[in-house]
């Protein structure tokens, strides 16, 4: 048994692919100390036939559950879609739907935050990919990245104000209608693991300030932001003071280079990195460890031990 882990929480993306009965997941997440989980977007009905009665019983709490959930299968309501920014006004309403019934299963089960990635600035193709190719084969400042990096960089600055202004009209009727249905839940946008993604931290300021009263923040991912910072989309230091305000929640991981996931301070090595991201982690409400199945029980534990000290010695 791992040691007691408090009020931190432990989602199932570290262990969802090796369990078919969901009590037998949450069970193993225990084992590691964990009191609290988040629940992400892969769960579907046939493992929450087991969990819900583990939760009804207080063996188990929900943090927050990740949108779209349960799981749905259909890619273009998926994590790597425009969701929220739809043009196509059918799909954005499904899209609100499915978030609103992600919002009510959180209601439900007591957790405080949906975890939703909003939306993209649409390529033809996957540019990302094939930037983060160049990335690893000839470097960040090869010219090859660097003429790529500039055709995307180009089409995302034109394209985001129009589907910021999607997403924002689409979380004003979402927080409005979880207004009206008395739930006492916070949406998250989460920072994104590619470069055509949003938010930036610097987006997702612009859509808090057209928000100011709603109950939608920060869900700040933490190997995400290092991976956007080591392609080149943002700086978490100097941009973090923009949305530190609205932090409803936090994806606890590191990236070693531009593989993600991973344990902080055990798996990369480097003892200082992360430490920007420890006041974020002291204030937000919401904290969840997001990690792969390669993270071992005892690196995780080696890893929150790290974490804790120093926050311990943390000068604020």
């Amino acid at each position: 048994m791992g040691k007691d882990k408090g009020i931190y929480s432990f989602s199932t993306c570290w262990n969802i692919k090796k369990h078919n009965v969901g009590s037998s997941m949450i069970q193993e997440i225990k084992d590691l100390g964990f009191r609290y989980v988040e629940l992400n977007y892969n769960v579907n009905d046939e493992l929450l036939s087991t969990i819900e009665p583990m939760i009804e019983r207080g063996e188990i709490g929900v943090s927050s559950v990740h949108n779209t959930f349960p799981h749905d299968p259909d890619p273009d309501y998926g994590t790597d879609s425009v969701l929220l920014g739809f043009d196509d006004e059918e799909k954005r309403q499904r899209s609100i739907e499915l978030l609103l019934r992600s919002a009510e299963y959180a209601y439900r089960y007591g957790a405080k935050a949906v975890v939703v990635h909003p939306s993209e600035v649409p390529f033809d193709y996957n540019i990302d990919q094939a930037l983060k190719g160049i990335y690893h084969e000839q470097g960040k400042d090869s010219d090859a990245y660097r003429q790529l990096w500039s055709e995307m960089i180009e089409r995302r600055e034109s394209l985001s104000g129009h589907y910021l202004q999607r997403v924002g009209d689409s979380l004003e009727e979402v927080c409005d209608r979880i207004a009206a249905k008395g739930w006492d839940v916070s949406i998250g946008i989460e920072t994104r693991s590619r470069c055509y993604q949003m938010p930036t931290l610097r987006e997702a300021r612009t859509i808090f300030d057209r928000l100011p009263d709603a109950p939608v923040g920060l869900w700040y991912d933490f190997g995400h932001g290092m991976m956007m910072e080591r392609m080149g989309l943002y700086d978490n230091a100097a941009d973090m003071a923009l949305i530190k305000d609205r932090v409803v929640g936090i994806h606890i991981h590191e990236t070693v280079g531009l593989s993600d996931h991973w344990c902080p301070y055990v798996h990369s090595g480097d003892n200082e990195y992360f430490d920007r991201f420890l006041p974020i982690i002291a204030a937000a409400p919401v904290k969840v460890y997001e990690l792969k199945a390669a993270c071992t029980a005892e690196e995780i534990e080696e890893s929150h031990d790290k974490l804790l000290y120093k926050l311990a010695t943390l000068k604020v």
